[in-house]
Parts: structure tokens; sequence; C-alpha cells
């Protein structure tokens, strides 16, 4: 028998992890070692059961995947990370990378796009598209000033979750609680993010962040 390579999943939609689970353990060499719906849980669990590879979705209800997986990077370094989001690649694959992660994949793709991944990162590569290697190496070659970026590509990894979350109707204590900072903090990142956006008010900031959340939810 082949070398069982271990998966964790670490998402809060029950049926994704069921559907990655049947679809993973149909492989001869992975095996699901275990899951979670929250990032606390899931630093325990992994601590305990010490899995090769580690399914992050970056959107959780209870917390920051991206923070996740910078905390995931520095605890367990050799655990190779692969984050999982309904995002498009070109915002926030970049940014996954940078935090620690070895692959990106959109839930949109075909589900066998993650066992290819696992094997891919399992072999010490970087699992992304061939678009996003391109883009990556263009702005290595010309820098992050040179090369150009859109206004939301321009935001913080928080300031972008802070926007996020704003775009899906939560207010600002509610996201205060599940990114464990301050109010006044989440309020000094949406006015740095409407300086970013061009915005003027509170309002034309939370319309901005709908109307960009539900691009990013129809693909």
């Amino acid at each position: 028998m082949p070398e069982r390579h271990r998966i964790y999943l670490i998402d809060d939609h029950p049926l994704v992890r069921e559907g990655l689970t049947n679809l993973i353990n149909q492989q001869p060499n992975l095996h699901v070692c275990g899951e979670s719906e929250d990032g606390a849980r899931a630093l325990r669990d992994i601590a305990e059961h010490e899995p090769d590879v580690a399914i992050v979705d970056i959107s959780l209800k209870s917390g920051s995947g991206l923070e996740l997986i910078k905390t995931l990077k520095a605890r367990h370094p050799r655990v190779a990370v692969i984050a999982l989001s309904m995002h498009d690649e070109k915002l926030y694959a970049e940014r996954t990378i940078r935090a620690g992660a070895r692959g990106y994949v959109m839930k949109r793709e075909s589900t066998k796009r993650i066992v290819g991944a696992i094997h891919q990162v399992m072999a010490g590569k970087l699992a992304i598209s061939e678009q996003m290697m391109s883009i990556l190496a263009q702005r290595f070659v010309l820098g992050p000033r040179e090369s150009a970026k859109s206004p939301i590509e321009q935001l913080s990894d928080r300031e972008l979750e802070v926007f996020n979350l704003l775009g899906q109707g939560l207010e600002t204590r509610k996201i205060a609680e599940m990114l464990n900072v301050s109010i006044k903090t989440v309020q000094a990142y949406c006015v740095r993010i409407k300086q970013k956006l061009e915005l003027t008010t509170a309002t034309e900031l939370l319309r901005e962040a709908v109307r960009w959340n539900e691009r990013e939810a129809g693909g």
C-alpha cells in the first residue's frame, strides 16, 4: 500500500467538508485526518494530528482565514497550506502565498483541481494557475510600484477583510469581534479604505462593498 498523506480541512460549510472528504479519501495516497469549521479548533487539531496538508477556506465566519494561514506557517512550518476561496485568484492568490500558503484553489473550479493541488504541494511546487504564475512573475520583475493594480488590490490584507465583511452586511461591532480587534480599529480601517477607493461617506463605502461582494459571489 502507498503511503497515505494526511489532509486536514478547515471550512465553515459542512457540505463542502463532506464533499472534499469523500473526494480526497477516494485517492489511494490521500486521507482526511480531521476537519474543523473554525481556526481555534483547527490549530488544536493540527498540533495533535500533524497533517501533511491543511486546506483552508479564507472566508471563515469565525475569523480570518488569512490570519490563520499566517499562524499555521509560524507554528507548523512543515504543514503545506492550500487556500480555498470563492474569490478570484487575481485578488487573493498573491496575498495567501505571502501569508504562507503553497497553493490557491477557487471553489468554482473542478473538484479534481483540489486533488491536483495537493499532489503539487506535496511535490514541493506552488499550486496556482499558469495565469497567476505569470502575473506573479511580472510583479517580481517590475516591482510592486510598476505593476498595475486596481484600487481594491491596493488594500492591505486587513482592509480587504473588513471591506469583504462590510459587503456581507456585518456591522462594525461584529467585524471587530470576528477579527479580534477593537471597534476603533475597524473604524480606522474603514477610513483608510475610503481614502484608497476615493469614497467620501460611510454610505458610499457600504454600497461599494456590497456591490463588490455580489460580483465576487457571482463569479
